[in-house]
């Protein structure tokens, strides 16, 4: 007996499935896509024209094209041709008549201390009409001009694109030859706070996994009435401002404070304890805002491990220390990467707490970022300080993916 072939399939059925999944497709695009230009309109492009401030420089080559110009052909290792300081003197002319002489010389002034100075004095004081050795006359309003450094600033900010704030972020610029060193000394600075946030972001999150590990173990242990209470205390952090806990904390540390004088009452000190405006301050300050984010990962994940796993292992043999090192703790990694993971990175961009709480010795790279971006104005240089910041939170969430994956972070 011979089978019967099986039918094919319709064609016009398949093309009507095939429309009716384009149409389900383009239904899903056009109900995510206000909420998609919303973020990109108002989240990531800011963020993009930030960042991007880091590595655009225009502006001296806007005011001073001639210079700029004449001085990309210039090896830096002596100081430049007659014709390049024929067009400094015509670019300074030309500004001081503008009105941009002073965005030149604020550029400039980031790269050498006293350039504005500098551009303005050789503006009121250059002859007119120029002597036949104009590199004299400049030299003799001010000596700074026959040093490379000065020309080396001007090259350095020809743009449109630069690295200059990117590598003074962490300590390094270009000589006037081009070649990258270290900073002076007296100068080095950034990647030293850039190691006092990396440091202060994981002591945070060492101290919130060290109390939240236990508290969350308890809190998955209840059921009913207390467990629902002793989670309601664990949220109830998020409902108050920040700013108001860290004041707080500045209340009871303080030297006339609660904790001082509880201390005293009891005769456990005889004067009042410095925990104020120091690296004390803000460990305590951080972790009490941060542990929720250590706290609720781990419950998560506690929480839907059976109990009857440990009693197993104890059936086997196996000691209790020994049941929860190899049996218990291995099933909390998840969390413990999750909560880990989101408490060092909010960590590493506080900005109010340190501010508040901390002492100068305590700031963190989030606090100059601010500087740059509101005291001194100086876009560029808080762009690759944050860009800095951006890479240490891209390289943190690499380690995790490849040590963990996001496959295995539980949350709820």
């Amino acid at each position: 007996m011979i089978a019967a072939a099986p039918a094919l399939p319709d064609r016009g059925l398949a093309r009507g499935l095939a429309r009716s999944e384009r149409a389900a497709k383009v239904r899903a695009i056009a109900l995510t896509l206000p909420l998609l230009l919303f973020l990109l309109a108002t989240f990531v492009g800011p963020i993009a024209v930030l960042l991007a401030k880091s590595v655009v420089d225009t502006d001296v080559a806007r005011i001073f094209p001639r210079v700029t110009e004449a001085l990309r052909s210039w090896n830096g290792l002596q100081l430049p041709p007659p014709e390049a300081w024929t067009a400094l003197a015509d670019d300074i002319r030309a500004a001081r008549t503008d009105g941009t002489l002073a965005s030149a010389g604020t550029r400039l002034n980031y790269d050498v201390t006293g350039y504005r100075s500098l551009l303005f004095s050789t503006a009121r004081q250059l002859p007119d009409p120029l002597p036949d050795d104009v590199r004299t006359a400049f030299v003799a309003i001010d000596p700074k001009w026959g040093e490379l450094e000065t020309w080396g600033a001007i090259r350095r900010a020809s743009g449109p694109v630069t690295d200059y704030f990117l590598l003074a972020a962490v300590d390094l610029r270009r000589d006037a030859a081009g070649h990258i060193v270290q900073e002076k000394d007296d100068e080095t600075v950034f990647r030293m706070i850039l190691g006092r946030t990396l440091w202060i972001a994981a002591m945070v999150t060492l101290f919130c996994l060290l109390l939240g590990y236990p508290t969350a173990w308890y809190l998955s242990q209840q059921t009913g009435r207390k467990a629902a209470i002793l989670l309601f205390l664990v949220l109830l952090p998020f409902w108050t401002s920040l700013l108001v806990r860290t004041v707080a904390w500045v209340v009871l540390l303080q030297r006339e404070g609660v904790v001082n004088d509880a201390l005293l009452t009891a005769g456990l000190v005889t004067e009042p304890l410095r925990m104020i405006f120091n690296r004390f301050a803000v460990y305590t300050a951080m972790v009490h805002v941060l542990l929720p984010f250590m706290i609720l990962p781990l419950y998560s994940v506690m929480r839907a491990i059976p109990p009857s796993y440990l009693r197993a292992a104890a059936s086997l043999g196996a000691p209790p220390v020994t049941a929860w090192l190899r049996v218990y703790l291995p099933q909390t990694l998840p969390g413990i990467g999750a909560g880990c993971l989101m408490v060092f990175i909010q960590a590493l961009g506080y900005y109010v707490t340190p501010a508040l709480v901390g002492g100068a010795d305590d700031q963190m790279i989030s606090y100059f970022i601010a500087f740059y971006a509101s005291k001194t104005i100086n876009w560029a240089m808080a762009a690759a300080l944050a860009l800095i910041l951006l890479a240490a939170t891209m390289a943190l969430y690499a380690v995790y993916q490849r040590l963990i994956g996001l496959d295995q972070m539980r949350l709820g």
